[in-house]
């Protein structure tokens, strides 16, 4: 595909995107994200278990959304949106007054195994630095994956990063077990909170 259309259709969908988002309310006190959402079996426990949040929960799969969004309509929850988006594009179609102050939650990624794929791996420095713009000081990153080899190497690029600091111990915010996790034999978590900016002197 010639650069030139390619990157017509990424504006044509942060468009889209855009326009989504103004009919989210992204000025909620309390903004959780999951990304990766799969059939939404997470994000809906996890709404319906708090319900003073409001959540976006992100995939790029129509057909998961369609069975994530039947489940929240049962239950009667009002405080989920389900976007259909790619991370780095919704990341870049956020207004920049956004702010998640409670929980990113990132569960089960792709590992890209192959190292000529590494590159596609989401959690990399710029993909936080990106993110950590959008947090709130202590709002919490939260990683679990059951690829060791990504977990290694998330945990150093996350431990390095200045906008993010490691909290090893702390307990994961909420459990609720989802199909990727059911068929993992194991599985490695993080937890890191958004760092407060230097004060100025």
């Amino acid at each position: 595909m010639p650069i030139e259309e390619a990157q017509a259709i990424q504006h044509q969908r942060l468009t889209a995107l855009r326009d989504t988002l103004t009919r989210v309310p992204l000025d909620h006190p309390a903004l959780t994200l999951e990304i990766g959402c799969g059939h939404g079996h997470f994000m809906a426990a996890y709404a319906e278990a708090h319900p003073d949040e409001h959540c976006i929960a992100i995939d790029i799969i129509k057909e998961r959304l369609e069975k994530a969004d039947r489940k929240t309509t049962r239950a009667g929850l009002q405080n989920v949106t389900w976007l259909r988006a790619a991370a780095e594009d919704l990341l870049e179609a956020l207004p920049s007054g956004t702010r998640f102050t409670r929980n990113v939650l990132v569960l089960f990624p792709d590992p890209w195994p192959k190292r000529r794929h590494w590159k596609n791996r989401l959690i990399q420095g710029p993909f936080l630095s990106r993110l950590a713009q959008l947090c709130a000081p202590g709002c919490q990153l939260c990683f679990r994956t059951d690829h060791a080899p990504y977990f290694e190497v998330a945990h150093e690029v996350v431990a390095a990063h200045p906008d993010w600091q490691l909290q090893p111990g702390a307990p994961w915010p909420f459990e609720q077990r989802t199909v990727f996790e059911a068929r993992a034999p194991s599985f490695q978590s993080l937890v890191a909170v958004r760092a407060a900016p230097p004060s100025a002197e």
